[in-house]
């Protein structure tokens, strides 16, 4: 064991500005410059002075449409070659994904999964998850098949 190779177990404190001149740093201005407005207050994130013509929330392009104030959230991918992980003829849904640790529990119903076909897929299996056309196309070269949503009414 060596002494400089040890790992650190204390956290040093941060430094206590604005507490006189025995705190060290400073003394009545404490770190912060003599005069402005960044010495007298918090000044906001997005502020830009008055002389700004647009601000820069302004000047930001906006997303056409109904949901354009809503976030755009993707679904979470898994690619074809961590689907080998399963046995032969498994059916593959978000929550045996989960269960394997391959994607997210609680983004499951949130976001959704979605197979996309990268990779080499040696079992067959039952996917009922939205697949790309690559995917599809080698989940059924595998012997699997496909089973989305429109075709479990049929």
């Amino acid at each position: 064991m060596e002494l400089n190779k040890l790992p650190k177990i204390t956290k040093r404190a941060g430094k206590r500005v604005g507490r006189g001149r025995g705190s060290g740093k400073g003394g009545h201005t404490a770190g912060r410059g003599q005069k402005g407005q960044k010495v007298k207050e918090k000044i906001a994130l997005l502020f830009e002075g008055t002389k700004a013509k647009k601000s820069l929330l302004k000047r930001l392009p906006l997303l056409p449409g109904k949901g354009k104030l809503k976030p755009r959230r993707k679904p979470q991918v898994v690619n074809l070659k961590f689907l080998n992980l399963f046995p032969a003829n498994a059916e593959v849904t978000g929550e045996s994904l989960a269960k394997l640790k391959i994607v997210d529990h609680s983004l499951i119903k949130t976001v959704g999964v979605k197979i996309l076909g990268d990779g080499k897929l040696d079992v067959p299996l039952i996917v009922r998850l939205p697949c790309s056309k690559g995917a599809r196309k080698k989940i059924e070269t595998a012997g699997g098949k496909v089973i989305t949503e429109d075709e479990k009414d049929s």
